[in-house]
């Protein structure tokens, strides 16, 4: 017998069909002796749902009743999940997410699992039932109900699998797996058959949409091994693991887009300690997330620094570097970039093989694709490029790291 945990998205139980399908796969696992935990999501489109009904009654609706009413989402998923999973014989009781032991700390609607007292959960697998949590939300130290952002009930189900010691934690999505680059853009990507945590850590932050860094991280953290597949289908999916030697004879493991960039370059900057800080900070202030840097100092030991951002971010970092640059200089300029996008080469491979930025330039550069900004990591390389090269981009770089085949 083998304990699993399962985490079922919103689109796989976003219809009443849809919970029926996911209370036969779960009844499935039992009939082969497993026990099961599920970690479920609200149903498609719920949440958006009540958010845009909070927004009717009020401007900025209050985020401790933002984490009230987001979280009957996954409240009722629950409840209609084991309703089914009792309509066809298996035992199945529902827990909210404080009555799983799930404990957070931080803001409402941004809450960060802070750990998990499983008691209730062991006492019902003890007696033979399969339990259904609440994926999303915990307890804050106060007693008040905490959701978890984005990626929140990923989170959960790695979190609870590593509670309770689960011998395996699958996330059961709308895609059957991890691929070396998105099929809606390269048809020949493929799909992988595991992947390391640090690599997946790198897609999902370069634009790789199938799950959420912190969950990624927080199975690395804690050493839960996962499968990521379809909850629509019966193939094998990817397992997400620890490294190992074989893994890095492929040198890249796959390739991310992400759109919508834009690049601001901050001119005139006096080479004088703490600048960076303030003009860091101002964007740190106004919530404004910046991914590439790159730095320099030209010959009137004047400095210059270019950062992407979202292209939603653009006009608010505007009007907060606006306010820093006028205190640092009068010889501060900004200037800006929208319609540029990004494309990321992850693997481990990259530790133990040379020339893998020249192969990529090189490619790039005999497509006729010119290449902006450029940051590395030990196991990354992202470029800049034109917006509506990127696809174009994403399939040359595809077929040079030979992942076509």
């Amino acid at each position: 017998m083998a304990l699993i945990v399962q985490k079922y998205g919103g689109t796989s139980v976003g219809s009443i069909d849809r919970i029926r399908n996911v209370a036969q796969r779960i009844k499935a696992e039992r009939d082969k002796g497993n026990q099961v935990v599920a970690v479920i999501s609200a149903m498609g489109g719920v949440t958006d749902k009540l958010i845009s009904m909070a927004n009717e009654l009020g401007q900025e609706p209050a985020e401790r009743e933002l984490d009230v009413l987001l979280s009957s989402g996954e409240q009722q998923s629950i409840a209609l999940l084991s309703i089914a999973l009792n309509e066809i014989g298996v035992d199945t009781v529902s827990a909210t997410g404080r009555q799983a032991g799930i404990l957070t700390s931080g803001s409402h609607t941004r809450g960060r699992i802070e750990d998990i007292k499983p008691d209730l959960i062991n006492n019902y697998l003890a007696a033979d039932k399969t339990v259904v949590v609440a994926g999303f939300q915990g307890t804050n130290p106060d007693g008040l109900i905490h959701t978890l952002g984005r990626g929140g009930s990923d989170l959960s189900a790695i979190a609870v699998a590593s509670a309770v010691k689960a011998d395996l934690c699958q996330i059961l999505t709308d895609v059957d797996g991890v691929y070396t680059a998105d099929p809606r853009v390269v048809q020949k990507a493929r799909k992988l058959p595991e992947i390391s945590y640090d690599e997946l850590l790198e897609l999902a932050s370069v634009g790789t949409k199938v799950m959420q860094s912190r969950s990624v991280e927080f199975a690395k953290k804690y050493g839960v091994k996962f499968e990521v597949r379809s909850s629509l289908n019966e193939n094998p999916g990817t397992i997400v693991t620890e490294e190992h030697e074989a893994m890095e004879s492929v040198v890249i493991r796959g390739v991310s887009i992400e759109r919508s960039q834009a690049r601001v370059t901050i001119t005139g900057i006096p080479d004088t300690p703490g600048m960076s800080g303030k003009i860091l900070g101002s964007l740190a202030e106004a919530e404004i997330n910046i991914d590439m840097i790159v730095s320099n100092i030209a010959h009137d030991r004047l400095a210059r620094h270019s950062f992407t951002m979202h292209t939603n971010d653009l006009g608010r970092a505007q009007s907060a570097l606006k306010k820093v640059l006028d205190e640092i200089s009068p010889e501060a300029e900004i200037e800006t970039e929208a319609g540029i996008a990004k494309l990321s080469c992850v693997g481990i491979g990259m530790r133990s093989h040379s020339g893998v930025a020249a192969k990529m330039f090189e490619s790039l550069g005999e497509a006729g694709i010119n290449i902006g900004m450029i940051s590395t990591s030990e196991i990354k390389i992202s470029v800049t490029v034109d917006e509506g090269e990127i696809e174009k981009a994403a399939r040359v770089v595809h077929t040079a790291f030979n992942l076509d085949d």
